[in-house]
């Protein structure tokens, strides 16, 4: 089993502030679908919550936690799993967290091979088991790596990247990925993100299934707060925040006709209830305590009691990868 060894620093929840003030006041028992370092759950025992089921799928979470989690008693249950099957784990819950992305203790170990700064395996599983970062780059055609960059990292040199990555193949650690992706692009400059952010991001995201993941998260979430529970979203890039923004219009009766000469939008009973609805971005001071909150954005809605109903993930904008001809 892997060990805490990393990074010993206490890490900042992003957009904690604002999410407690959005949420408040706290009661009842929440669910926390991204556990990860505890901070969301502490801080939502600090503000009054009953309990806190903390649901996580790397079990480097829980070990983490091993050190104080016993403060808290029977108010915080640990259930090791996704969220996309939260209503599994609970139900008739006041309160839905969910902190999208890699966490902290992930990027800050380099044998998770989550991080192009540090010499890992090429791995970025966070269940640690199934097929990891690396067999998607050894094993996968150069059409389909090209695909899931383009997709899932908004990377515009995906064929470029994807038929190097194949031409070097095997791959076996981050910073060897990362040399590939360097030479495919122009050298940063001041201010800019490295080159090989956007390719890590894919890979990670189709490692992971993540927005799989989030279209049915949302949904499980739907299924598993009572009338007047809360469901909060921190996302992390444009891609996850739009397929949250569409959800939450759509199961909420606030889809608008694209023109007036399109097919009338069938009317839903609402099922959610918002009431700011633009994103809660950083203040001045998150931003300076805590720069990993520049991207990041929170949407907050209240379930109402109409009943659950599914929804199309390509309705939430979600992207979907080309089906090979005569199967997946």
């Amino acid at each position: 089993m892997m060990t805490a060894a990393a990074d010993t620093s206490p890490h900042i929840p992003v957009l904690i502030r604002p999410l407690i003030a959005a949420v408040s006041p706290v009661s009842g028992v929440w669910l926390d679908g991204t556990f990860g370092n505890g901070g969301y759950t502490r801080e939502l025992l600090t503000a009054g919550a009953d309990k806190v089921i903390g649901v996580d799928r790397d079990p480097l979470a829980f070990e983490m936690a091993s050190d104080w989690i016993g403060d808290y008693g029977d108010r915080i249950e640990t259930v090791a799993g996704v969220f996309s099957k939260l209503d599994d784990y609970a139900q008739d819950l006041d309160g839905v967290v969910l902190d999208l992305g890699v966490s902290s203790m992930q990027l800050d170990l380099a044998e998770r091979g989550f991080s192009f700064m540090r010499d890992g395996p090429l791995d970025m599983r966070m269940s640690q088991d199934g097929p990891s970062a690396a067999d998607l780059c050894n094993d996968g055609d150069e059409a389909e790596l090209a695909d899931i960059i383009y997709l899932y990292g908004e990377e515009r040199a995906s064929r470029r990247i994807a038929k190097a990555i194949v031409a070097a193949r095997p791959l076996t650690t981050t910073l060897q990925l990362a040399k590939i992706v360097e030479g495919c692009l122009p050298r940063a400059k001041p201010g800019q993100s490295h080159p090989a952010t956007r390719t890590f991001q894919a890979l990670r995201i189709a490692v992971n299934n993540e927005y799989g993941e989030l279209a049915e998260g949302l949904m499980a979430a739907e299924r598993a707060l009572k009338p007047g529970g809360q469901l909060a979203v921190v996302t992390f890039h444009s891609v996850e925040d739009r397929m949250v923004k569409r959800f939450l219009q759509a199961r909420s009766g606030n889809t608008a006709n694209a023109n007036r000469y399109a097919p009338e939008v069938a009317q839903v009973t609402p099922a959610w209830r918002i009431e700011k609805r633009k994103a809660i971005g950083p203040d001045e001071q998150e931003l300076a305590e805590n720069p990993r909150s520049r991207s990041a954005k929170l949407r907050v809605a209240i379930r109402t009691d109409a009943p659950a109903e599914p929804i199309d993930p390509a309705a939430l904008g979600m992207p979907m990868k080309k089906q090979k001809k005569g199967g997946r």
